[in-house]
């Protein structure tokens, strides 16, 4: 194995602000702490937590790289001591807490996972954040069932996608909401059975005509705010409300009477400040229950477009602009190749 540079190409947050005050900088190349492998990034998924640090309203938990990034794809080149699993040359995919938009990133061994079979590593960047997201809210919090009605908001983001697929692949029925007829036609070809524009539609309206005032079991919801009232209304008796963002707003009135009349639950998480032991168990537990399922293809990240490395403030445009379907990526790969090119 060649030996390692000392420095790389990271993505830094110049200051609190817009898509420009993304640039690029050279650092030192991450030494791993025990319990951590290094990777060389290929493809790093961007998020919108990404967003929020880069506008000051999310900073890094303590002892996380301040290089935004919570997703990574690549090749392992260095394993600190108290690793068993991994070896130098393994190919994988990683949820870490910072760090991703970069030549190399340290990753806690337990949160990295193999390369799903089939899958190219622009895909395999844009599966963690997402995947974990979603198995942990919609399955373990929300305890998503065969049968049962999931409804979605923001069904054409990264989240949406990935939520639409894995509760229809679950044999779940599936509600989406989206911001136009044709991110409404995408949702259903990734398996939602209704489709709500809620430019022109109330969701609450279509939930109720769509299944005799009965509701639907679990909503995973990334707006918040006037959303919450309508979300309870929307509820069958036993539901769940899991929030899980708040682009809409972070307080909203609740009135309490339907959640003791129907036993509601309203619950909600984060993921990146977990602790590395947890994030370990919720990776075992997607390895278990959603690798299989990415590997025979019966659900596959959705990518909206892949921008490289040095173009970073421009994917921040993109997932910004709300225009994506699924998920944006940055090959880091991409940028190194043609920095050799073009040196």
């Amino acid at each position: 194995m060649p030996e390692l540079p000392k420095t790389m190409t990271a993505i830094e947050i110049e200051r609190p602000g817009g898509p420009e005050v993304l640039r690029a900088v050279q650092r030192p190349v991450p030494d791993p702490a025990a319990g951590e492998v290094l990777v060389q990034v290929e493809a790093a998924g961007v998020n919108r937590p990404d967003v929020m640090q880069r506008l000051g309203k999310y900073p890094p938990p303590p002892g996380a790289s301040e290089i935004p990034g919570l997703e990574i794809a690549g090749t392992i080149v260095s394993v600190a001591s108290g690793v068993n699993r991994w070896r130098v040359g393994d190919r994988v995919c990683a949820l870490v807490a910072g760090g991703g938009y970069a030549d190399y990133c340290a990753a806690p061994a337990v949160q990295c996972l193999p390369i799903p079979d089939g899958l190219d590593v622009v895909a395999a960047g844009a599966i963690p954040e997402t995947f974990f997201t979603v198995w942990t809210n919609v399955f373990e919090r929300g305890r998503l069932a065969a049968g049962e009605r999931l409804l979605v908001h923001g069904g054409a983001s990264g989240i949406g996608t990935t939520a639409i697929q894995l509760a229809r692949a679950s044999g779940a029925i599936v509600f989406a909401t989206a911001g136009s007829d044709e991110k409404c036609a995408a949702c259903r070809t990734f398996g939602a059975a209704v489709a709500i524009n809620y430019r022109t539609q109330d969701f609450a309206d279509v939930v109720r005509q769509e299944t005799s005032a009965a509701g639907v079991d679990v909503i995973l919801d990334i707006i918040g705010g006037e959303y919450f009232a309508r979300n309870i209304d929307c509820l069958a008796r036993n539901g769940r409300l899991v929030q899980i963002g708040l682009m809409g707003g972070a307080k909203a009135e609740l009135n309490l009477r339907p959640v003791l009349d129907r036993r509601l639950t309203i619950t909600g998480s984060t993921l990146r400040a977990r602790s590395v032991a947890e994030k370990g168990m919720l990776a075992r537990e997607v390895e278990t229950n959603v690798w299989p399922l990415l590997a025979s293809g019966a659900v596959a990240p959705v990518i909206d477009m892949v921008f490289p490395l040095n173009r970073a403030a421009d994917a921040h445009r993109r997932l910004e602009s709300g225009d994506h379907v699924g998920k944006v990526v940055l090959s880091v790969q991409a940028n190194r190749l043609s920095r050799i090119t073009n040196p």
